[in-house]
């Protein structure tokens, strides 16, 4: 995860929580434009290691929660046109039911990673927070003549881990009955909430649409729980690279495609060739092409031999004395749930295979590292 550097004259934000983290002793940093909690007393590890274990309560409320609703008042037709900007199926997404997405570009980069939610008579964007002003623009550009866009002025929290389902039931027991990627509007402490049982850390959770002004009360009713820890940034992005999930700005971005960036699942049938409604968005003929024939490189997974973490940034070699790098890290670290380093990264396709042994710099020195299969945990989402 990097953290940004702020300018003494930068004016951070903050999110509904920001006194709550301080109250909790969080040590905050600038992130995306706002004074974010990146670890509290325990650390990075063991918050890590207690999501897995029990639940962990994160504060996203950075992120952009945009709203787009069809001038003519049909869902299908918001869908319709959002189905021009991104190369996944919004038509055939039932009401009540949550897709991954990116927004694409004419070379067929990712513009940003995002999920899409249908309530039934609009469509909930969650995008990333570095990119929500960015976003905004572009779905204004493309689709203002057929859509109204909103962007929500709401708290968002993800409650993640084997015991958030538990935890949530306490205070909305309609959530038992939800599955991975369903979407309900759900009564919290009489607060009007929308609940998605979706999250970023491989586990099962939910993440939680509050109004701003709601948002602390139902943070520490959850935080009520002994089982229920507050869990920064640090750990969340441990834990979003043992699930083998990418970070915008790191792993995918303008200069990635989907197929490189190995998320060529996310592109239904019915949006590739020989599909009803194959192509029609910004870089299809490249994306299109490589889902077909296969991309020059691709996002891998690696394990690094030994103890000591290999960094974002780190090149990569064929062999130990080559001379020319054939890749780079792009996410890295150490990994609490397997007591070993991780990394992510792109490598030609030709050398992607797991079990390819390839090397990595690390501090001037080369570092055997074996191509593995991601994600490195398996996901504990409740699909059934």
């Amino acid at each position: 995860m990097s953290v940004d550097t702020a300018t003494p004259t930068e004016v951070l934000r903050r999110t509904p929580l920001f006194a709550l983290h301080v109250e909790l002793g969080a040590r905050m940093v600038p992130f995306a434009g706002y004074e974010m909690p990146v670890q509290y007393q325990p650390g990075v590890l063991k918050e890590h290691l207690h999501t897995r274990e029990a639940a962990g309560l994160f504060d996203v409320s950075h992120m952009g929660q945009i709203v787009l609703r069809a001038k003519s008042g049909d869902v299908r037709d918001a869908a319709l046109a959002l189905e021009a900007l991104v190369p996944v199926d919004i038509v055939g997404l039932e009401p009540g039911r949550v897709r991954y997405a990116f927004f694409t570009t004419a070379q067929g980069g990712i513009l940003d990673d995002l999920t899409v939610a249908n309530l039934g008579d609009r469509l909930l964007l969650v995008v990333n927070a570095s990119r929500k002003a960015d976003d905004e623009a572009h779905l204004r550009a493309a689709l203002g003549s057929a859509c109204e866009i909103d962007v929500l002025d709401r708290a968002l929290i993800a409650l993640q881990g084997p015991q958030a389902e538990a935890t949530l039931a306490r205070v909305a027991p309609d959530c038992i009955a939800m599955r991975f990627m369903e979407a309900r509007r759900l009564t919290l402490l009489g607060a009007e909430c929308l609940v998605t049982r979706s999250g970023y850390t491989g586990e099962d959770g939910f993440e939680i649409s509050i109004p701003a002004d709601m948002a602390r009360e139902i943070a520490e009713e959850l935080l009520t729980n002994e089982k229920v820890a507050p869990i920064g940034l640090g750990a969340r992005d441990s834990l979003r690279l043992e699930a083998g999930l990418c970070l915008y700005g790191a792993d995918i971005d303008e200069s990635t495609t989907p197929i490189e960036a190995s998320l060529f699942w996310a592109l239904q049938k019915v949006r590739r060739k020989g599909g009803a409604r194959a192509g029609g968005f910004p870089g299809a003929g490249i994306i299109l092409e490589q889902l077909a024939n296969g991309a020059p490189r691709r996002r891998i997974g690696l394990k690094p031999e030994g103890r000591a973490p290999v960094r974002a940034g780190a090149p990569l070699y064929a062999e130990e004395g080559g001379t020319a790098a054939i890749g780079a890290v792009t996410s890295g670290g150490f990994g609490p749930s397997l007591a070993a380093p991780i990394a992510m990264g792109y490598l030609p396709a030709a050398l992607a295979e797991p079990g390819t042994r390839i090397f990595a710099e690390l501090r001037g020195s080369r570092l055997p590292a074996a191509v593995g299969a991601l994600p490195f945990i398996a996901p504990k989402y409740k699909r059934g």
